[in-house]
């Protein structure tokens, strides 16, 4: 199959533009846009690489969809007619256009799963692979219902991340404002009040400091954005972000807690792929993947080689020594109690709840390094300052 960006007009003169669509050729594509009732006046075939999503849906966005759509195929509507009223009720355009190509895909014949994954990529690999499941099971209003809970309960937790962080950003946001106004504002209405002999030491470092930062705070300005750049792209290199996401998972007590959050990640994930009836291996690549951490995921493809040859997955697990004890004993009870699905689903609840305290942890702990930093720039500027404007008015007198 091949994407098509194409700009076109309908019979009642409204342009569409960049807008795409899936067929298998050119012919397809050009049978597809007369289907359509359009007027194709240019068009591109999309390259693997630069083939961009039309909309990367948000945990939130996709748990309402979901409610949606459970709540019109609980009710007795065709997948069909749930989709037709869902795609209509989308605000945004680029929404829309997402799910009037899945509805249309659907309407012709097609599975629901292979609808979603024409869509390059805006419905994520879990949500499609979830959705095949329930379609071969005959429960897809059962899948969906569980899809709408799962990320229901991962926006949460997200809007929970994100609140929580909150402060901290701010207070380091406050302490990098603060240190830059007293080198570049505030220092500088003391350097007539002393002289040559004064500047000396702490002093004499301090204000050449803030007369560099005054004089030259473009060069500063372009070393923290190249710094910023560097970072990032560094991030998308493979050993050096197996390396960053080996030290997340290693680092002394934070590295604790946010092994936790994985867990509860880890544990909902997979419980609802599992107990979808996804094969286990299956469950536990995609499980691993959607954690988006390279040093567990490249883990787990030891974990699910060992699962092939018939080892207990709880055993497995437990040598890639990432996740606590606890949580591989709680597996192996519930493979060999033959209820994993269900241990699973208890497990991710109590690890939920759990990745909330590590959270406020984690907070916690950043909160009270952020004001010691602060403290000792402030500090430094006083021990610096006090004593030359100290000793500046013992010569005057």
């Amino acid at each position: 199959m091949k994407t098509f960006v194409y700009t076109a007009t309908d019979v009642q003169g409204n342009t569409v533009k960049n807008a795409r669509m899936v067929a298998e050729d050119v012919n397809d594509f050009l049978e597809k846009i007369h289907e359509k009732g359009l007027f194709c006046s240019s068009y591109k075939e999309a390259s693997e690489k630069g083939a961009k999503t039309l909309h990367k849906f948000t945990t939130g966005e996709l748990a309402y969809n979901c409610r949606q759509l459970s709540a019109m195929l609980t009710s007795g509507l065709t997948l069909v007619r749930a989709l037709d009223i869902l795609y209509k009720e989308q605000e945004k355009d680029n929404t829309k256009q997402l799910f009037r190509e899945v509805y249309e895909e659907v309407q012709k014949g097609s599975s629901f799963s292979d609808a979603l994954k024409m869509q390059q990529g805006a419905f994520p690999s879990f949500m499609v692979s979830m959705i095949q499941a329930g379609e071969s099971s005959g429960s897809l209003d059962v899948i969906i219902r569980r899809l709408e809970e799962y990320y229901d309960k991962q926006n949460k937790l997200n809007n929970k991340i994100r609140g929580a962080l909150m402060y901290p950003i701010i207070l380091a946001v406050l302490c990098v404002a603060i240190v830059i106004a007293l080198f570049t504002f505030i220092m500088p209405t003391f350097k007539d009040l002393l002289t040559e002999k004064d500047m000396k030491g702490l002093t004499g470092a301090l204000f050449a400091f803030s007369d560099s930062l005054t004089g030259y705070w473009y060069i500063y300005l372009g070393v923290v954005l190249a710094l910023v750049f560097i970072i990032k792209y560094s991030l998308k290199i493979p050993d050096v972000r197996y390396k960053f996401d080996k030290m997340l998972c290693k680092m002394p007590k934070i590295g604790r807690l946010i092994v936790k959050v994985y867990t509860g990640r880890f544990a909902r994930t997979l419980s609802s792929l599992y107990s979808s009836g996804i094969p286990m291996v299956e469950a536990l690549e995609r499980s691993a993947a959607i954690l988006n951490n390279s040093f567990i995921e490249k883990a787990f493809v030891t974990v699910v080689d060992e699962v092939k040859q018939g080892e207990q997955l709880s055993v497995s697990i437990q040598r890639t020594g990432i996740f606590e004890s606890m949580f591989c004993s709680i597996i192996y009870v519930g493979e060999e109690a033959g209820a994993l699905d269900t241990i699973l689903e208890k497990s991710a609840s109590f690890y939920e709840d759990e990745s909330d305290s590590a959270i406020q942890r984690i907070v916690g702990m950043i909160e009270p390094i952020m004001i010691i930093i602060m403290g000792i720039a402030i500090g430094f500027v006083i021990a610096g300052i006090l004593p030359a404007i100290y000793n500046s008015m013992e010569n005057i007198q």
